[in-house]
């Protein structure tokens, strides 16, 4: 029997091209000759991204059109109660005396609570790539995102019922025009003489947080809801580290599922960023090994 065998130069092995080598005796030979023998294998693609389950599950699940109907469905027998309630407002710290008698309103998230974004997040597990603002602007200013399932729906149905519907979103102010031509494209309300799309930086003080711009409307509107992806659109006590957040969750438990209604994003949001201190000069390995150590783990004896 013989054996033949390619030898592969330095310079390839310097390619592009993923290599892995096994050890051969060659016992025909006299004395036996061990060879290596190098293999090409194809690239293996883009790296571990955590977004994938979760930009999949957005994508394709039935069980997430469901969660997101339901909830909608939810937030629309909320509304008839709240309508039917004078005292009933979602942001009490902002309302002034005699707010019963101002007329009704509802503030929405757009990201992941009315907008789903989740062909972008496609695009970056795809070239491998992590979230950047350019990018990022570049679609939201494009107006494509499609609808989250049963948003449409409800905000039409609270605008049918004389309540005005706000959009509060941390989507940077160089995107509005984009962002409310595909609100408008979707066939969300828009507000008619009322601008009702506020963008982060849009004003001075329009920040992340949004309790400024909630305070805004609570001037001339009894807010008697908040819907949103992300614990920020509800509370300005939303960063820390995982159990600060939970002592806030427990302090507003009255309110969830009632005048603040939740979506679910498992893409992102702070709750990610609270497992690496918020702290986003990390690189993915190092906030990858971060939420790994945070996961409480079944202990096998």
């Amino acid at each position: 029997m013989t054996f033949k065998r390619t030898i592969l130069s330095g310079l390839a092995l310097a390619t592009s091209l993923a290599l892995s080598g096994c050890i051969i005796v060659d016992e025909q030979t006299s004395p036996p000759r061990v060879v290596t023998v190098v293999q090409e294998v194809e690239p293996a693609g883009p790296g571990a991204d955590d977004r994938l389950n979760a930009t999949l599950w957005v994508q394709q699940a039935v069980e997430y059109k469901a969660t997101a109907e339901g909830i909608y469905a939810l937030a629309g027998m909320r509304l008839d109660e709240a309508l039917a309630d004078p005292d009933w407002t979602a942001v009490p710290e902002a309302q002034q005396p005699g707010y019963q008698d101002l007329p009704p309103a509802i503030i929405l998230d757009a990201d992941e609570t009315i907008l789903d974004n989740s062909a972008y997040a496609a695009f970056g597990i795809q070239k491998g790539r992590d979230f950047d603002e350019a990018s990022w602007n570049a679609w939201a200013s494009s107006g494509v995102a499609g609808p989250v399932p049963g948003a449409v729906e409800f905000t039409n149905a609270a605008a049918a019922k004389g309540v005005k519907v706000f959009y509060v979103t941390n989507r940077d102010a160089v995107t509005k025009e984009g962002t409310a031509r595909n609100l408008k494209a979707l066939g969300f309300p828009m507000g008619g003489n009322v601008d009702t799309l506020m963008t982060k930086g849009e004003q001075p003080d329009w920040g992340s947080a949004k309790g400024t711009r909630r305070a805004v409307i609570a001037v001339n509107y009894r807010v008697v809801m908040l819907l949103g992806d992300n614990f920020g659109d509800f509370t300005d006590d939303y960063k820390g580290s995982p159990e600060e957040r939970q002592r806030v969750y427990e302090a507003n438990a009255a309110k969830w599922g009632r005048e603040w209604i939740m979506l679910p994003n498992p893409e992102y949001g702070s709750w990610e960023s609270s497992a690496f201190g918020n702290d986003y000069s990390l690189t993915p390995d190092a906030r990858r090994e971060m939420k790994i150590e945070q996961l409480k783990a079944w202990s096998q004896d």
